[in-house]
């Protein structure tokens, strides 16, 4: 099968854009500077088509284009993603968007990944900071052969940061708590501790992720869920 260039790629996703989803996408803050509106199923079949494409990817990204940029998350191999890779393309995140399915889809799935999660976030850039959560969330949910002790280093990283009073920042932690709290009962009752300090903090922001994820680690169904693994 002939790869496709970037151009065509390019033109491909043009067609497939609709205005009014550019529309839709600005109400729930996803503002990047040049957005097609293409829905994420079209996307995702064209990743499809165009299968495990390092070089296409890395053009597809330098576009600036939002939906290529995600395109390019999807159909990159992620065995030969370099952490500078992955320094550059967090640099490029303007929008939560951008930054959960860049690490949803590639940066949790590398050699790195959990080197990267904890350093990220001490990041005093947003979408960075958000983005070493977001791929500790991946992970939590993901890698199903990972030990126990891989997730305990998260926690005080976790307990640190939770003050940070930047919306996107302090909903990817909360996101990384509850997902490290879901994977077993010992992980959930280690991340509850941690929710439990929270939630008796000074800071307002640490406050609430630790109520918010205490609700749900707290609930029957989780217990019930974890229990059963």
């Amino acid at each position: 099968m002939r790869r496709m260039r970037c151009g065509e790629v390019l033109d491909a996703l043009e067609k497939l854009g609709d205005p009014r989803n550019v529309a839709g996408m600005a109400r729930f803050g996803i503002k990047p500077s040049v957005v097609l509106g293409v829905p994420k199923p079209a996307l995702r079949r064209l990743a499809r088509e165009l299968g495990r494409d390092h070089v296409l990817a890395q053009e597809l990204w330098a576009s600036g284009v939002h939906e290529a940029r995600l395109l390019a998350s999807m159909i990159d191999d992620p065995a030969v993603v370099t952490q500078e890779q992955m320094d550059m393309w967090a640099k490029d995140f303007d929008n939560w968007d951008t930054c959960d399915q860049c690490c949803m889809n590639l940066f949790w799935k590398t050699a790195c990944a959990y080197d990267k999660a904890e350093g990220w976030t001490a990041s005093d850039t947003e979408f960075v900071k958000r983005a070493g959560f977001v791929i500790m969330a991946s992970l939590a949910i993901h890698d199903k052969k990972a030990g126990d002790d891989e997730f305990e280093r998260f926690l005080p990283v976790i307990e640190r940061e939770a003050a940070d009073d930047r919306s996107y920042v302090r909903k990817a932690v909360n996101w990384a708590l509850r997902q490290i709290g879901k994977r077993n009962a010992r992980l959930r009752q280690k991340a509850a501790g941690v929710a439990l300090d929270l939630r008796q903090g000074k800071s307002k922001s640490a406050r609430w992720v630790g109520s918010d994820a205490l609700r749900e680690l707290s609930s029957d169904e989780i217990r019930r869920r974890v229990n059963s693994r």
